[in-house]
């Protein structure tokens, strides 16, 4: 599970900077609050 999470974390990390729009549909995808 923590593996997942990390995996996950840096994935989202690299679509920050990558693709930014994709990066907040997921996050909306997902309902993460930060």
């Amino acid at each position: 599970l923590l593996l997942m999470v990390g995996k996950r974390r840096r994935i989202l990390q690299y679509l920050s900077k990558t693709d930014i729009n994709r990066y907040r549909a997921i996050i909306e995808k997902l309902g993460i609050r930060r």
